[in-house]
């Protein structure tokens, strides 16, 4: 009900302010094809439309206190909210703040979690409105199905910062050089959405690590959510093992003469339990360890080169639904 709501107190500010310019009804079911709300809305804005009428020229451009309540925040939410976009309202970026509100509340969150998004990531005022609608829609093509796509945004809700054309090259890479499906690259954006802001390079490298030197196939990567963690911590972990003779690299036939710990035993457990369990030894000889093989990393990265800067930059500009233009993307950041 908080939902309903917020949607509708969002969509009177929005047609009063006129600056949700492409949330009409036909472009809104184009952006929201599977929201609950696009029949009330259809109705709602035309039925607003026609009983709004503010004076010409003059477009209500500064949310107040009130119209933050009215949305169904609770008064100390809304007072840190209007608080918050106390910058905001200076620059150019009012203009976005309600188009903002209004694809987190379209989206089926509530006032709580839309508050915990923008504290998250303030960044989200800044977004032009047609971007934002955009990246929410490629999100729903490469599989975030409803309550996955809630869930994601309102966890990580940074990767709608995150171009449409970066998401795309992240998930063909997925695809092509590391050989996940589809379903599977679903599940590493939907579980590791901090994976569509790694450098492709280290990306690539992490991948290749576990897949050859630890002999992990990509089921089981998938399984264990191996890409919510660093390269230096999986390393980590495995080259201790390794050391102390708990790990061995299977042969080309995939054999080994020991029996290998899977990989969620080896990542997703805290520290002292992976050591009294897996590696069955003292945290000062982890911590020992850690400090010299950070050393040795470091030197052995400086010799090879290996250590770049991340040139994963993308123009904002560049949201569209090309596939060619996504391919053409990838093709240039990659480097040989």
């Amino acid at each position: 009900m908080g939902t309903r709501v917020a949607v509708n107190q969002v969509l009177r500010l929005a047609v009063r302010n006129a600056t949700i310019s492409t949330l009409c009804p036909r472009q809104f079911g184009r952006y929201y094809p599977q929201s609950r709300w696009y029949c009330s809305f259809t109705n709602q804005a035309t039925q607003h439309s026609q009983d709004l009428n503010p004076p010409s020229g003059i477009p209500v451009t500064e949310l107040s206190l009130r119209s933050f309540i009215d949305m169904g925040f609770t008064e100390s939410q809304a007072e840190q909210i209007y608080e918050s976009l106390a910058n905001v309202r200076k620059g150019d970026s009012a203009k976005h703040i309600l188009p903002t509100l209004t694809a987190l509340f379209v989206l089926g969150l509530n006032p709580s979690s839309v508050k915990k998004c923008l504290e998250k990531c303030p960044e989200l005022y800044t977004i032009k409105e047609a971007q934002l609608q955009q990246r929410i829609s490629n999100l729903r093509k490469i599989g975030l199905v409803e309550g996955s796509l809630q869930r994601v945004v309102a966890h990580y809700p940074r990767i709608l910062t995150v171009p449409s054309k970066r998401v795309k090259n992240v998930v063909m890479f997925l695809k092509e050089k590391c050989l996940f499906t589809s379903q599977q690259v679903t599940d590493i954006i939907r579980d590791c959405p901090a994976v569509v802001l790694e450098n492709l390079d280290q990306l690539e490298y992490k991948f290749q690590y576990v897949y050859f030197r630890m002999g992990v196939k990509q089921a089981e990567m998938v399984k264990c959510r191996l890409f919510r963690y660093s390269l230096d911590e999986i390393r980590c972990r495995h080259t201790f093992l390794e050391r102390r003779g708990l790990y061995e690299t299977p042969d080309k036939k995939g054999q080994t003469t020991i029996i290998n710990p899977n990989l969620d035993s080896v990542l997703n457990v805290d520290q002292d339990t992976f050591l009294a369990h897996v590696a069955q030894t003292s945290a000062e000889e982890y911590d020992v360890f850690k400090r010299l093989a950070a050393r040795e990393w470091q030197e052995g990265e400086l010799q090879q080169g290996r250590t770049e800067p991340d040139s994963d930059d993308e123009d904002d500009d560049d949201d569209d639904d090309d596939d060619r233009e996504a391919k053409s993307g990838y093709g240039k950041r990659r480097k040989k």
